[in-house]
Parts: C-alpha cells; structure tokens; sequence
C-alpha cells in the first residue's frame, strides 16, 4: 500500500515536471536552454514510462531523445557557435496564429476522443507485452539499429570535433600549463 501511494506520487511529480519543463521550452530565452528543457521534458515522459512497466519503451524514449538533443547541441554549436545559442531569443512566433492553431488542435483532437467509437479488444494481450510492443516497434529492425547506434555516436563526436576551430589544447597549450588562454577575442565568463 505505501509502496503504491509512493509510486503514484513520483508518477504524478514527474508528469508535472514533464509538461512543465516542455512549458520552458517557450518561457526560456535562448536555443540553449529550450534544448535543455525539452530533453529534460522527454527524459521526464521516459521516465513515466517506465513507471508504468514498460522498460523498453521507457528506456528507448531516454536514450533517443537525449541523442536527438546532443545532435541539436552539435548543429547548434555547428552552425550558431556557442555565444549566439546562448543569446537572447523568442522560440514563439506569430503568438496570435499559433494560439489559434493550437485551439483549433487541442478541440479537434478533444473531439476525437470523446466522439469517436474506440474499437473493442480482440483476443487476449501477450504474457510479456514489454517483450511484444518491442518486437511490434523494431521487428527485423533490431540489427539495422544496433549497427546504426555507433555510427550515430561516431556522427556526432566527428560532429563536435569539426564544429570546434579552437580547443583547450590551442587555448592553454599543449601542455595544458597556460595561466590564461591564448583567444583571438577577448571576453567570456570569469573575464
């Protein structure tokens, strides 16, 4: 019984972080910190998942959101460097049409729930459903994904390695032993 209560509860905390962490991802005011906030929105959704028994899912939906943010974190360093995607911005746009749009959304989809005959049940769930739902998702897809998931690693460590001119070896030395960094531009945190 206390175990349950316990459960609900940490159920209940995280969903709250999940919906207000995805919340952040409009409040914050840079790329940077809306990339952390919806990481932390997906890992919190993950996490649910794996209160509700579904280790595979639970932990498929971690491992792949946290890889789509570090990729976000590469093509933001790539492409923006760091000091732009920490910069001041709006992640909302058009706020007139995009409240509107997400109305519209939220009553259709509303709708669709209540109005739409659900199907009934056919035949009876597998003993193992963590073991089915994943056989369903990947299926023949396993190998694919085994031999994807270090190319994807590799992707992104080349990524970071390209995106970075500078790193702290030309910054401080080969040694590592240069009081202050040797930077083109003066400036940054502490300085």
């Amino acid at each position: 019984m206390h175990l349950d209560l316990l459960l609900h509860a940490a159920f209940w905390g995280v969903a709250a972080i999940a919906v207000l962490s995805g919340a952040a991802v409009f409040w914050v005011d840079s790329m940077a910190r809306a990339t952390y906030a919806l990481a932390c929105s997906f890992v919190a959704v993950g996490v649910n998942v794996l209160l509700l028994h579904q280790n595979y899912v639970g932990i498929v939906t971690i491992l792949m959101m946290v890889m789509e943010m570090a990729v976000m974190v590469v093509y933001m360093i790539m492409f923006m460097g760091m000091n732009p995607a920490l910069m001041p911005m709006s992640m909302v746009h058009d706020n007139r049409r995009a409240l509107g749009a997400a109305v519209v959304t939220f009553a259709l989809l509303a709708a669709g729930i209540l109005l739409v005959d659900w199907p009934t049940r056919r035949g009876v769930p597998s003993g193992d459903t963590t073991r089915a739902l994943g056989e369903a998702l990947m299926g023949s897809k396993m190998l694919v994904m085994t031999v994807i998931s270090p190319v994807m690693v590799a992707t992104i460590v080349a990524g970071i390695v390209l995106a970075v001119r500078r790193t702290r070896y030309d910054r401080f030395g080969d040694d590592l032993q240069r009081r202050t960094p040797d930077d083109p531009q003066p400036g940054g945190v502490g300085r």
